[in-house]
């Protein structure tokens, strides 16, 4: 049987965002366990700050540490964005976190902006990961219309704080008001062939049921992973998008008995009583995969 249809996949499941203007916390960030750690020069960098941060963003990057290192740049119809990018890419960082991103222009701008320093500083060409944040009703909106070009995009990323806000809507614990915008956003992504979105941040830190809830949501929908505003948030994230050992043990069950069958000639069984075809199989070999990269 052929896997050449599972989606594609980096082996990203959690984000974690750290000022980028607070050298206590830069220097512990790496430790946590995240897949990868976002060193923020946006929202959670002081406008004070945002300048004499670059360069202590790019400190930090330089050290050995492990997971991967992006940097939050600020939003493209600010002062500091182009500034940002100059400031920041080099053979240290992984990649760009792009906010408010709403229609393809902007897209393109900082996609050749990053190749050019690409080039200018002789780093092979689209080794600069760039990941935009949708989080306005225009950038969701033409979500359709971003994905169709993507460039150098591998995946977007959702969030809901400045998403809501924008819209109106109110966000509550259990984040039903979410349903049809996370539907979409995995829609588009797989129409487009990106790898699956990552999920938005939760921002209230002392409800860790509604949390844990928020996780398995974005399992459920089919992100690839989430976007990480504590410490304490990396270990339930890591956790809950990687499969368990029960079903990988089915996964592995689900694959022996098919492969089985297929060599004889069938192509459609029962395993434990459930009726076993190609898509339930594609299913339990992309739970191997993620046990396999995530061991």
């Amino acid at each position: 049987m052929s896997q050449d249809n599972l989606r594609p996949f980096s082996g990203i499941r959690s984000f974690l965002f750290v000022p980028g203007n607070h050298p206590d916390k830069l220097a512990k960030v790496f430790t946590y366990g995240a897949d990868a750690v976002i060193l923020d020069l946006e929202d959670a960098c002081a406008d004070a700050d945002k300048v004499e941060a670059r360069q202590t963003v790019i400190d930090v990057l330089k050290k050995p540490h492990d997971g991967k290192g992006y940097v939050r740049v600020n939003a493209i119809d600010t002062p500091y964005c182009f500034r940002d990018l100059d400031a920041v890419i080099g053979p240290w960082l992984d990649g760009i976190v792009l906010p408010k991103l709403e229609c393809h222009e902007e897209l393109y701008a900082v996609d050749w902006a990053i190749s050019e320093y690409e080039k200018e500083r002789e780093l092979p060409f689209g080794s600069i990961d760039l990941m935009p944040i949708i989080e306005t009703a225009k950038g969701m909106k033409n979500l359709e219309s971003l994905c169709k070009k993507p460039g150098r995009m591998k995946r977007f990323s959702f969030g809901a704080g400045d998403f809501t806000r924008d819209v109106g809507i109110k966000w509550s614990a259990d984040e039903g008001e979410l349903s049809y915008v996370r539907g979409h956003m995995i829609l588009i992504a797989r129409d487009a062939g990106l790898e699956p979105p990552i999920d938005t941040v939760h921002i209230d830190l002392q409800d860790e049921d509604s949390f844990e809830e928020s996780v398995k949501t974005g399992v459920k929908y089919g992100f690839q992973g989430k976007l990480c505003i504590h410490p304490k948030q990396v270990l339930s994230v890591n956790q809950g998008f990687m499969p368990d050992a029960s079903e990988i043990e089915r996964a592995e069950k689900i694959i022996s008995a098919f492969e089985a069958a297929e060599a004889a000639g069938s192509a459609s069984i029962q395993v434990d009583g459930y009726f076993i075809d190609y898509p339930i199989v594609e299913k339990a070999y992309a739970i191997r995969r993620l046990a396999q990269t995530f061991g």
